[in-house]
């Protein structure tokens, strides 16, 4: 544990001391709160209209966070490979599961930071309006097991890359086709349920109307598993190329 937190904390003096981590941070804050403070207004003539803002507002944090994983995940190990600290890294007293694991908390400690900022939304939809508790947990409950896949895949697509850029644009690519493929699904009956299932946004719908189901908690954790296991293993394998 004491390795895992070591990269973290290297990880996360890495992102602060470069302009990237004030740059998304204050991007997605300024992005995200515009959106919160259009639907607020144009709900302001309803009344008990706090719910429905939330709600639209978890969906536009969601969609702004597909845009923006990437760019903290890009350079993880892409820049290291570029640069040949990797083999330092890894002939280093620490296990390669203990790199990938203390990349990827750091990763979360800095997304969780962000939807830290937006707490204030709550705050300000419930003295306009009534809002469910419930709501509020199961929405960034939601974003938080979300931002965990968009970061697992980014992760794995910058183990296998040499470019940050070839890594960011990979990652949003594979990233905006499972956002997307639920569309899909309703064209197709025959894999139609098999595409829903691997969607994004099908999973996450429920938690920003404020239901939470197992099955879409099982599928988030067992996404960012398989994609942590994949890198891992892509990091092992780099050792003998």
């Amino acid at each position: 544990m004491r390795n895992i937190l070591a990269v973290c904390t290297k990880e996360l003096y890495t992102y602060f001391v470069s302009p990237i981590a004030y740059f998304v941070c204050f991007v997605f804050s300024a992005l995200s709160g515009f959106l919160f403070f259009y639907y607020l207004f144009r709900a302001s003539g309803n009344s008990g209209y706090g719910d429905g803002v939330m709600q639209t507002a978890f969906g536009s944090m969601a969609t702004i966070l597909l845009f923006f994983t990437p760019v903290l995940t890009m350079k993880l190990f892409a820049e290291e490979r570029k640069s040949g600290t990797i083999e330092l890294l890894l002939t280093s007293p620490i296990t390669d599961g203990q790199v990938v694991l203390g990349k990827y908390l750091a990763c979360m400690t800095l997304v969780i930071l962000m939807l830290a900022l937006t707490l204030l939304f709550p705050f300000l939809t419930q003295r306009f309006g009534h809002l469910d508790g419930g709501l509020i947990i199961s929405g960034y409950l939601g974003l938080i097991l979300l931002c965990s896949c968009f970061l697992s895949l980014g992760l794995l697509m910058s183990s296998l890359s040499k470019n940050q850029i070839v890594a960011a644009l990979t990652s949003f690519g594979f990233l905006l086709v499972l956002w997307i493929i639920g569309a899909v699904s309703n064209q197709d009956k025959t894999i139609g349920k098999f595409l829903s299932y691997l969607s994004f946004s099908e999973h996450y719908s429920d938690f920003s109307r404020g239901a939470m189901s197992f099955k879409d908690i099982i599928y988030y954790i067992s996404f960012t598993c398989v994609c942590l296991f994949a890198t891992f293993k892509s990091i092992e394998s780099s050792k003998w190329r």
